[in-house]
């Protein structure tokens, strides 16, 4: 299932909604899978970067996927649901086949959820709409934690997780409930500024708040140390994860880094524009995005290590969009990341 690109209404707005009272997004086109069986919690250890022993039923965690070499074929987070049940959300990379390779000759059943659908509901107002309508206290439930639970009357699994910067929630539920659960928050939430929003406002927030996207922040030929995710490895997990030698050989010696730049310029630059230093070519843009609400034009980038430092002046070159920038720290929007995480 596609997401929304665009709806009939300003992305400004959308964007607006997202920071200041809540964006309702459809993300069903994640691919949702159930890893279960007795040999579940070894092959999921065996495809993460992340130790998976150290998430207990009702947790989740954000983790990498390499291939041998080390480098990032996909992005996920793992649901420990119950014990031998793990579910998998992932995106564009080859997540699914990984992890069908790290299956082989194990005890364990792998089962594709077409039928699993994701809304988000993420910014200030996520938190009063929803518990108005739940039957326990949504302020109880921490950062990356998950609960089964029903909302306006439906079942559902909803999930204190996110792709905004914001506090936010996932509700996981069957295709016969997603509807009315969707119709229902937008009902609710009309009064309260919440609005249906696009994919096109998410590549905007996510900028803001640095969050990678594979494959165009982030590809085979690119490490986590690379790209500002070291702490998805756990360095002291004694379990052996696909990649994990070619990734711990690979620390200190990265390529590039990723990195943000504000742009002087009342547009956003364009996507692989190039960074430039006295003429010679040093990094490139990967995500650009601009904001009304700060009228800043902000973009993640790739750098040559050493210049992954802030106030560095540089240029920018690119298709439509040329001019000058100013390297700067990421995130760009809530740099303690305190408002996703607050209790």
């Amino acid at each position: 299932m596609d997401m929304a690109w665009e709806y009939s209404q300003d992305i400004n707005d959308e964007h607006r909604a997202v920071r200041t009272a809540a964006g309702l997004f459809d993300v069903s086109g994640l691919k949702k899978v159930h890893i279960t069986g007795p040999d579940a919690m070894n092959v999921v250890n065996h495809l993460i970067t992340r130790d998976m022993r150290a998430i207990y039923p009702g947790k989740s965690v954000y983790a990498m996927i390499l291939n041998e070499d080390g480098g990032i074929t996909d992005d996920c987070i793992m649901f420990h649901i119950r014990p031998n049940d793990i579910l998998m959300v992932h995106g564009s990379g080859s997540g699914l086949s990984q992890l069908q390779k790290s299956a082989q000759g194990k005890q364990v059943s792998i089962l594709f959820d077409d039928d699993l659908h994701d809304i988000s509901l993420q910014g200030p107002a996520a938190l009063d709409l929803l518990n108005e309508h739940m039957p326990f206290d949504l302020t109880t439930l921490k950062y990356f934690h998950h609960q089964a639970t029903m909302l306006f009357d439906r079942p559902c699994m909803i999930s204190r997780t996110g792709y905004s910067g914001e506090r936010g929630y996932e509700i996981f539920c069957k295709a016969e409930d997603v509807g009315p659960i969707w119709d229902a928050i937008v009902q609710h939430g009309a009064g309260r500024g919440v609005i249906p929003c696009s994919f096109n406002c998410i590549d905007m927030i996510r900028v803001e708040a640095a969050l990678l996207f594979y494959p165009y922040d982030m590809t085979e030929e690119n490490t986590p140390w690379e790209m500002g995710l070291g702490f998805t490895v756990s360095k002291n997990k004694r379990d052996y994860f696909r990649g994990k030698e070619a990734l711990m050989a690979a620390l200190g010696n990265e390529k590039v880094k990723t990195y943000g730049i504000i742009a002087d310029c009342d547009s956003a630059v364009d996507a692989d524009a190039e960074v430039l230093i006295d003429g010679r070519v040093v990094g490139k843009v990967t995500a650009p995005m601009y904001s009304q609400l700060t009228k800043q034009s902000l973009a993640m980038v790739q750098l040559a290590p050493e210049l992954a430092k802030p106030a560095l002046k540089v240029d920018i070159k690119g298709e439509t969009v040329s001019c000058t920038a100013t390297t700067h720290p990421l995130p760009f929007y809530d740099p303690d990341k305190g408002k996703r995480t607050a209790a």
